[in-house]
């Protein structure tokens, strides 16, 4: 085991609440530590339900093609907790070594000693931490839960603070209502900070735009102030400063569309119009952004049928399933193919309203374990059962290999398109399998 993991697990056992939704033992750790969160450069600080990690992959790509030095820090990770914390560099950022994670660990450590904190709030100032003693130009947050009472929420002027699409996802602590989650999520804005609110349904752009108004922030609201779409296989994106005509992003799915438009207007507000088209076009085509509609070709790829394709992403919520399926029926309009489906899903996940989008989009559907979650994920014959009574056709075949293996003992007219979904602790698992780590 790292000597980092070995920290991990100390700091779990620092407040035995995995979810405690407050600031005031993160801001007493970071005011011990010095406050790093105001040494810490310009800071974008993205929140939302769906879409923030994209949108932060969107802002670094295209900040990076500038010749920017960034930070970022996102959560939750894949396969190893250092994707979380990417410090700047020549070149472009570099995930944190083990070197540097055991260095900030061993401090905040010492300096928390045994008051309680969260495994998210320690690790978080962490991060500032680290943040504060390597030299950026930028530095990208994304809001770990919620937002208002969210560890990051820290910052007293943020360059811009940032809301992608809002919906129904974490109820039990973030209201029953959009229009409660939108108003947990618009916490983050700050008076006179630009507060940038990506294109999304009537009632949470409401809610949110009347937040940014009441508190003095300077809302730019998406579908009035900045708006995209496709043209001939193209993107035209508009604000009052004009139209900019751009490639498609390589990220795949209509969905990446309004992501990267946020981060464009984020971007326009931030630096102004002068940001160079020419960044924003090279940060659409190199963006990266694991286990959102991912395409696999190693070692799990090996086992699916003969000219098959296997995708992987880890939506785990209704509106995140509703863009995976446009998506999965576009390519499908493009080359159709048979479309399987392999879902795991979180036992506090709605089942229900992750399969409907699905149905008569997809033939088949097969039911996986989540390793690692065996107290926590639903399993897979209960889910399986549950698809069959909304008359969805779904079996169990053992985990994900085997049911690709199965998959593969079969005869198909035509070779399958199979997406693995449900879940970014699947996804992990997933990604450690095929061997297509996150870097």
């Amino acid at each position: 085991m790292k000597l980092s993991e070995v920290y991990l697990q100390r700091f779990q056992a620092l407040h035995p609440v995995l979810i405690d939704l407050s600031l005031g033992r993160i801001e007493r750790l970071l005011a011990r530590l010095g406050h790093p969160e105001r040494r810490m450069g310009p800071v974008i600080h993205v929140g939302g339900t769906n879409g923030k990690g994209s949108t932060i992959a969107f802002l670094r790509a295209m900040l990076e093609a500038a010749g920017k030095r960034v930070h970022v820090f996102t959560s939750p990770h894949l396969v190893a907790f250092n994707e979380r914390i990417r410090l700047a560099a020549p070149g472009g950022g570099q995930l944190a070594t083990e070197e540097q994670l055991v260095a900030a660990f061993e401090h905040v450590e010492a300096v928390n000693g045994a008051d309680p904190i969260t495994f998210f709030e320690i690790t978080t100032a962490a991060a500032f931490h680290l943040f504060a003693t390597h030299p950026a130009d930028i530095t990208l947050v994304e809001v770990g839960l919620g937002g208002a009472f969210d560890a990051t929420n820290v910052f007293e002027q943020p360059a811009a603070a940032v809301i992608t699409p809002v919906s129904l996802d974490h109820k039990e602590h973030l209201g029953d209502t959009v229009e409660k989650i939108a108003t947990t999520k618009s916490g983050i804005f700050k008076r006179g900070a630009p507060a940038i609110i990506a294109p999304q349904d009537e009632t949470p752009s409401r809610v949110l735009q009347r937040a940014a108004e009441r508190i003095g922030a300077r809302p730019m609201v998406g579908g009035e102030d900045f708006a995209l779409h496709e043209e001939h296989g193209r993107l035209v994106y508009q604000d009052a400063e004009g139209l900019i005509d751009l490639p498609l992003p390589r990220l795949p799915g209509r969905h990446q569309h309004i992501n990267a438009a946020t981060a464009i207007a984020t971007l326009r507000t931030v630096f102004g119009a002068g940001f160079p088209v020419a960044a924003i076009e090279k940060g659409l085509q190199q963006v990266e952004w694991p286990a959102r509609l991912q395409h696999l070709t190693g070692q799990l790829a090996a086992l699916t049928p003969s000219g098959a394709e296997l995708w992987l992403d880890g939506g785990h919520n209704a509106d995140g399933a509703r863009a995976l399926a446009a998506a999965m029926a576009d390519l499908e309009e493009r080359n159709p193919r048979p479309l399987v489906v392999v879902l795991g899903l979180m036992a506090r996940k709605d089942a229900d309203a992750i399969l409907e989008p699905f149905r008569g989009l997809a033939q088949e559907f097969y039911a996986v374990d989540i390793p690692g979650n065996e107290k926590t994920a639903r399993k897979a014959d209960d889910l399986a059962i549950l698809a069959r009574d909304l008359g969805l056709p779904c079996a169990v075949a053992g985990d994900v290999a085997q049911t690709l293996r199965f998959l593969s003992q079969r005869s198909w007219p035509r070779p399958p398109r199979i997406l693995i979904a449900g879940s970014l602790y699947l996804a992990g698992e997933v990604l450690k399998a095929d061997g297509s780590l996150p870097k």
